[in-house]
């Protein structure tokens, strides 16, 4: 099956009907999950902490549902308004833009705690348009996240590259831009379950000497089958048990609810409940 970013631009390629064929696809689903929760985990995030993500080339929401189940709040952008409209169909918890990447953010400076990107940077080494230079835009587009994200923290792209050069190309715009850290490759050796991530660290939380090592590719130590979203889910459940740390505080109180209500409300919808004293109340369990 030919690539899609040879296809045509993304906006077109992910068109009214292609937009929504792509989010209920199941087998897309598990894939983006996966690859969501595999970027998470290389974030490598405070346990206890909810923090501020970046969401590059959000689509629909498949990835960003993963950071919201994990606790954090997120701000997507997509150059596709098919995808964008999908994910307000879908109410999806979030804040999300219609940009083309290759020209930059305009976030203030230290804004994000962490960026993720799942199939998107791959993009960036075509020409679309007649102005459109690959090595200028990614330049414009490491350079402003760069810019984005607060001192020490991460970002991780999982991309499809076509050949070693546009790797190169890639990394190496990167590095340009002030980023350290490089590739990390799960599974190696298998032709089907092998993965690229560009795991990009912005800098030093508190002085170089502290500087953070990049992350080993899952199967390096013999590991045979990749693991699922589930699995994914499950250990990092366990981990903060085994910790014995206090669960994040979470971000759906009384004020968030109020919030969703009242822009329900704006949008026109008649069926919203009236607010009350028992708005957002944390319901007993049943036994």
């Amino acid at each position: 099956m030919s690539r899609p970013e040879h296809q045509a631009p993304a906006e077109i390629v992910y068109n009214d009907s292609e937009a929504k064929k792509y989010t209920v696809n199941t087998r897309i689903q598990a894939i983006q999950a996966d690859m969501s929760y595999r970027a998470l985990e290389l974030l490598n995030l405070p346990e206890d902490k909810c923090c501020y993500l970046l969401d590059i080339g959000c689509g629909s929401g498949l990835s960003s549902e993963v950071l919201e189940d994990e606790g954090h709040v997120w701000v997507g952008v997509d150059i596709s308004p098919s995808m964008l409209e999908v994910a307000k169909e879908r109410d999806i918890q979030g804040d999300m833009f219609l940009q083309d990447i290759g020209d930059g953010f305009g976030f203030r400076p230290g804004t994000f705690d962490g960026a993720i990107s799942i199939s998107v940077i791959q993009w960036l080494c075509n020409a679309d348009k007649k102005y459109h230079n690959p090595k200028k835009r990614l330049t414009r587009f490491f350079s402003t996240l760069y810019s984005a994200l607060a001192r020490g923290a991460r970002a991780v792209f999982q991309f499809y590259p076509e050949n070693p050069d546009q790797v190169e190309l890639i990394v190496g715009s990167a590095m340009k831009c002030g980023f350290t850290g490089g590739l990390v490759v799960d599974y190696p050796n298998s032709s089907k379950a092998k993965k690229f991530y560009l795991c990009l660290f912005a800098g030093f939380a508190d002085n170089p000497s502290n500087s953070p090592s990049l992350p080993k590719g899952l199967g390096a130590e013999g590991e045979d089958e990749p693991r699922s979203s589930v699995d994914y889910a499950y250990e990092r459940m366990k981990e903060r048990r085994r910790k014995g740390k206090k669960s994040r505080v979470p971000i759906k109180d009384r004020n968030w609810v109020l919030h969703k209500k009242e822009v329900a409300r704006k949008k026109g919808k008649t069926n919203v409940p009236k607010d009350s004293k028992y708005t957002g109340r944390k319901r007993r369990v049943r036994f």
